[in-house]
Parts: C-alpha cells; structure tokens; sequence
C-alpha cells in the first residue's frame, strides 16, 4: 500500500481503525527490533513476512526505496540457519548501539535535545508525563529509558492502535511533532554512518523514513499542515527549561 493510497484510505472515517491496526502492528515491530538483540526466530519472521517490503506505509522517494531494497536484500541473504556467526555479528553492532554507545548515537531523546548531549533530562520527563496521561508506565524505566526510542515507537503504536477519532490521530501528530521527529533524523544518520551492519544501519534509516513518512498522512487526514522543527524545538526548550524530578511509584500503571 502506498503513501497516497493509504492517505486515501484513512480519510475514510469508518477505515481509521484499520489504518491505526496497520500501522500500530509496523510501528511494535520496528519497536522489538530496536529493543532487543535479534534472534533466530525473529530473523526467520523476517525473511518470512518479506520485511521490510510488507510494511503498511510505503512511502515514496529515491532514497526511501533504496533503504527498502537494501534492507531487503540484506535479510534475504542470510541463511535460513542463522548462523552463530551471523547471530554474534548482530550482537555486538546492536551493543555498539543501543548499550555501550561505542557509535556515540544514543536511542534517547534527551542526548539529542540536551546542549550536553545527557540523558534523563528534561526531554525524558515530558515523554513520562505523555505516558501517564493515559495510565501507562515504562517497566523497565531503569534499563530502558521512558524517552528511549523502543518505548516512544511503542507508545505511538498503543495510541493508533484505538485511532477511531481525529483527536487521537492529532495527539498521535503533537507527539510525534514534540519528540520522535526532533531526534530520529539525527540519530538514523548517526547510526548509518558508524555501525558495522547493513541490518542496523537499514533499520535506522527505515524506522526515521517511517515515522516521517506517517506524520505526513496524518497530515493529509487532519488537513492540518506540519509545525516547522525548528520553532517547535526552541517552544520546548523555554517550556522544559526546569525539569521535573524522577517520580516512581510502581504497580499504580499500566504498562506496555
């Protein structure tokens, strides 16, 4: 399904729930596979739902498509054992990664957004608040970050997976507007750039190319045009000037 296409289903009122569930399921994937080490089962899922190219949103562009074909092509190569090898290659690019910041380029937000470049900073706190306007909680808060970016792309996920009104499809862009779409591009270049895999350096693109692709259908469907980056940006830092301390009561939320 394409962009257009799918621009022309969703502003249908009685097909948004199936385009939320669509995107809902593309977005817990990419989730999963920027949380956790990939296995071989999961390798195999891959190759088997010919990822990416199964994706709800297939956004056009020249650079978009090569992401697409790379990774693709990346995941058809490997074998069908999944190989220790290949199982150990992958670890150590997603620990570069995701655990031990040897590529510099963190998965939180507040990195990216603080003038220091650290995390659990005011960017964290707005993205926990998010969360528990709707009783959710991160579990693992301590391992993974609230403003991490397994947690955002889940978040995001739980909101459109009930999109069956233009108000949550307009909470779904505010929150992209105010930290996914502020950080990702950085990141996704970053990560290209200094990992050792196609896999990962496929994913971060993707996952960016993905998520930008999604705030210009929401967009379409709103009819409301995208806020400019830059202002949205220096609007937060005066509101986030002050951070809110960590607050933690376990067991009282949901969580995903």
């Amino acid at each position: 399904m394409t962009a257009t296409a799918t621009t022309r289903a969703a502003s249908n009122g009685n097909l948004l729930a199936t385009f939320g569930a669509a995107v809902a399921a593309d977005l817990s994937l990419l989730a999963s596979l920027h949380g956790r080490e990939l296995d071989a089962e999961t390798a195999r899922l891959l190759r088997r739902m010919r990822f990416p190219l199964s994706l709800a949103i297939d956004a056009k562009g020249s650079e978009t498509e090569s992401v697409r074909t790379m990774l693709f092509e990346e995941i058809c190569r490997w074998p069908g054992d999944f190989p220790a090898t290949l199982r150990d290659e992958l670890a150590a690019d997603y620990a570069a990664i995701y655990l031990n910041n040897y590529c510099n380029a963190s998965p939180q937000e507040s990195y990216w957004l603080d003038e220091d470049h650290l995390a659990w900073q005011a960017p964290m706190f707005a993205v926990r608040e998010a969360y528990r306007s709707h009783g959710l909680e991160v579990r693992n808060w301590r391992i993974q970050a609230d403003d991490h970016l397994t947690p955002q792309l889940e978040f995001v996920a739980w909101l459109l997976s009930d999109a069956d009104s233009d108000g949550r499809l307009a909470e779904t862009a505010a929150f992209l507007d105010e930290h996914l779409l502020l950080w990702l591009e950085d990141f996704a270049t970053r990560v290209a750039r200094r990992c050792e895999t196609p896999f990962y350096a496929g994913l971060a693109l993707l996952s960016w190319h993905y998520v930008d692709a999604l705030r210009n259908i929401l967009a379409e469907i709103l009819d409301t045009p995208r806020p400019d980056r830059e202002q949205t940006l220096q609007r937060l830092k005066r509101e986030r000037s002050t951070p809110e301390p960590v607050k933690f009561m376990p067991g009282v939320s949901e969580s995903w």
